[in-house]
């Protein structure tokens, strides 16, 4: 008997968010490893979508600058600029013998899934280890990721029902038009309201303006990386990034808002926390 989409997403995340949750809780190494994955994939769906609109993405360098940016978060080996400045005049070089179809489109696309998968990926690490692993805080930073993880989920979630039910006013039809302004308010709402909740239960080490501020980011930043990975889609002509995961679409699908959300918070903890 063929089991339904619905049910199909269900069993999936039962198996699925779990396992995220622990090795975010667990971070260094088991963390290093999920985001280096999910970026990697991110990337390769990225290529293929790109490919859609005759861009080939130089696959081997793009590969070894995203691994590169997201290893060097994790344990800086040489100033990103640096390594950024030598590894754009290789791709210019190889590109030279490339040949294939427009350069100006490949470079671009290159760039782009570069430092779109790249550096907010790094990010998204960045903000996991932001409290020293030698600091016996360190857990902290775990604490932190799930609470941004699990206030997209329900963002995600208050959006899609409040919009269901009452969204009558179009938010971004080019773009995405099931999407409503009552449903992007819902969510937003709720996203505050989910990082209020992440303070009484795991965030007591933060303020409540870091709260506020993260739940806002979440709320705005991460609807819009939403609708920006929906402007990708389908100037790229397909409905999901790809079909890795049953019921879900693809990686790019699933951690669009955390990608798009991750380097506004770890700013905003560099500088102002």
């Amino acid at each position: 008997m063929a089991i339904s989409n619905t049910a199909t997403r269900v069993l999936v995340s039962i198996v699925a968010i779990p396992a995220i949750i622990a090795v975010t809780y667990l971070g260094k190494v088991p963390f290093l490893v999920f985001v280096l994955a999910i970026s990697l994939l991110a990337f390769y769906e990225f290529v293929l979508m790109l490919r859609n609109k005759n861009s080939n993405v130089n696959f081997l360098l793009g590969f070894i600058a995203v691994t590169f940016l997201i290893l060097n978060q994790y344990h800086p080996m040489m100033n990103a600029y640096s390594f950024l400045i030598i590894w754009f005049v290789a791709l210019l070089i190889f590109e030279l013998f490339r040949n294939k179809n427009s350069a100006l489109n490949n470079l671009g696309a290159t760039l782009l899934s570069v430092l779109f998968l790249g550096l907010f990926g790094g990010s998204l690490l960045g903000i996991r280890e932001f409290y020293s692993i030698d600091n016996e805080f360190y857990l902290n930073g775990g604490y932190l990721i799930i609470s941004i993880m699990a206030t997209i989920w329900i963002c995600d979630s208050a959006a899609f029902f409040g919009g269901t039910a009452l969204g009558k006013h179009k938010l971004f039809p080019r773009v995405s038009p099931n999407k409503s302004w009552e449903g992007a308010i819902f969510g937003f709402i709720f996203a505050i309201l989910a990082m209020i909740l992440a303070k009484f239960i795991v965030l007591d080490f933060l303020e409540w303006q870091d709260v506020i501020v993260i739940g806002l980011v979440v709320g705005i930043v991460g609807q819009i990386g939403d609708l920006v990975e929906s402007l990708i889609k389908r100037d790229a002509g397909v409905k999901d990034s790809s079909t890795l995961i049953p019921g879900h679409g693809g990686i790019f699908d699933r951690f669009d808002s955390l990608f798009f959300s991750s380097p506004i918070i770890y700013f905003y903890l560099t500088y102002f926390l």
